[in-house]
């Protein structure tokens, strides 16, 4: 499916040469994340940007079926590419079980179960407090180093030009260098909802759609990809946007 955006002549725009290709909520889909990275290989082969920018928006993990390689494509990629990795709010709970593994059980309830199989490791749902614990420390001798780092190292949030990229989206009527991490990482009804404009166009995944909506104030490009196999890239080019 390709949409353009509605066109009215307040459409963001990105700086002149910049192109930026968005990503978001692959959630272990390495098959899918190979698909684009050709489909964004062929893209700048053929019309060469002057710069060329690639934003993932959270949600690497958990879910579907392959975490583990769908870390190790993004990794190999940022040392090619020009990348930004953003946090979402699984990374964020990943990253807080590895701190409290008594959370363990909470993060089998958002996918955790799928990320540790992808690295060799199987558990039963209902661990004791000493087997979370132990689970943890097996699944981070498991993991290569790069990888909790990487998961470490996300940043809530991503600035270009007019747009303004992020996990889940922002608190309406609260400034963007003022938002709660909590909210850019888990906000749904109440940025959903708003028709109002957050000082920036906000570009977004966390909350599945059927295919990606592009909206006067925002564009949401989560399209569910572990449950549909729809993983969405946004191509962004001057105030002309692409859903593919």
């Amino acid at each position: 499916m390709v949409m353009t955006a509605t066109q009215n002549p307040l459409r963001p725009k990105l700086p002149n040469g910049v192109r930026i290709y968005a990503l978001s909520d692959i959630h272990g889909c390495a098959h899918l994340l190979e698909q684009m990275f050709a489909v964004i290989d062929a893209d700048m082969a053929n019309s060469r940007p002057y710069r060329a920018i690639e934003v993932f928006l959270g949600d690497y993990i958990d879910r579907g079926p392959d975490s583990r390689r769908t870390l190790d494509l993004l990794i190999s990629r940022s040392r090619r590419r020009n990348t930004v990795f953003l946090k979402g709010n699984h990374e964020a709970y990943f990253n807080s079980v590895l701190d409290d593994p008594s959370r363990t059980a909470d993060w089998f309830q958002f996918g955790g179960l799928q990320t540790l199989m992808s690295y060799g490791i199987s558990a039963a749902p209902d661990l004791s407090n000493d087997e979370q614990f132990d689970l943890v420390r097996e699944l981070t001798s498991a993991m290569p180093p790069q990888h909790i780092a990487f998961l470490r190292q996300l940043r809530p949030t991503f600035t270009c030009g007019d747009f303004f990229f992020v996990h889940a989206g922002v608190r309406p009527g609260i400034p963007l260098s003022e938002q709660r991490e909590q909210d850019l990482l888990w906000i749904r009804d109440e940025f959903l909802q708003s028709k109002k404009r957050f000082g920036k166009y906000v570009v977004h995944g966390h909350t599945p759609v059927r295919q990606a909506e592009l909206l006067e104030n925002r564009a949401n490009i989560d399209t569910g990809a572990y449950a549909t196999g729809n993983l969405t890239l946004l191509s962004i080019q001057g105030n002309s946007m692409l859903a593919i």
